[in-house]
């Protein structure tokens, strides 16, 4: 947990130094930062998506398959989140964060809440880093994560605000949660089952970057249950190969 609570500081310094920032920063430069931080989404979306292609992964489930992986990780997700509603659970969170801890009404604060939480939690280094912690075999991922984190957020908290602060809450519960998975079962995945994840983590961060830059606003929220699904798809298929 070392870990990820340095990354939870390091959100939370970065996101207060980009909100005093923030305040002088012209609107046209911060909506130049947010749609950087899309471009380099896609860039992050690119080199995540590029696990579909993993000699374990391709291996364990067959030529051809990790995409039919992805691909029926992200619809059997997107209809348990949607069951869920869990998109609109994040939202609401963001609103009740909203109300409670800022003034502002131009829906900023959950912006940031939501873009941030996603951005922070969706990817390969959260998952593996916070194993990696709770296995007691270092923090050397998160640390990592942590300084690109802390750089993410000053670039967010100066477009959208204190929301990005929020975003903490959720870095704390879902890594947390991951280390305390790497704990108490050790080593839980298979290479080619967090290749899978990856990859699709690398679907969702696509979705983040069409967000940022208006392109499109996809439920990743309702998508997030893919990554749980993802490992389990990829066992079915490989035993089944």
């Amino acid at each position: 947990m070392i870990g990820t609570l340095i990354n939870v500081v390091a959100i939370l310094i970065g996101t207060a130094l980009g909100t005093l920032i923030g305040g002088r920063i012209p609107g046209r430069t911060r909506t130049l930062v947010t749609d950087a931080l899309g471009l380099v989404s896609f860039l992050a979306a690119a080199g995540a998506a590029s696990a579909m292609w993993n000699a374990d992964f391709v291996a364990a489930v067959g030529e051809g398959w990790p995409i039919l992986v992805v691909l029926g990780s992200l619809l059997i997700g997107g209809l348990i989140g949607s069951a869920l509603r869990i998109e609109d659970r994040l939202n609401g969170l963001g609103k009740v964060l909203e109300r409670k801890f800022s003034k502002s009404d131009d829906g900023n604060f959950v912006a940031g809440f939501v873009s941030a939480s996603l951005i922070f939690c969706v990817g390969p280094m959260a998952i593996l880093g916070s194993i990696s912690d709770g296995l007691g075999e270092g923090n050397s991922l998160l640390i990592l994560k942590s300084v690109m984190d802390g750089f993410a957020a000053i670039a967010f908290a100066a477009a959208l605000g204190w929301g990005v602060a929020a975003s903490a809450l959720s870095v704390l519960v879902y890594q947390g949660a991951w280390s305390a998975v790497g704990f108490a079962l050790g080593s839980v995945l298979a290479e080619y089952q967090i290749a899978a994840m990856t990859s699709v983590g690398g679907m969702l961060l696509v979705g983040i970057g069409m967000r940022l830059l208006n392109i499109k606003i996809i439920a990743i929220g309702d998508l997030l249950p893919a990554l749980a699904v993802a490992p389990l798809l990829a066992v079915l298929v490989a035993n089944l190969h």
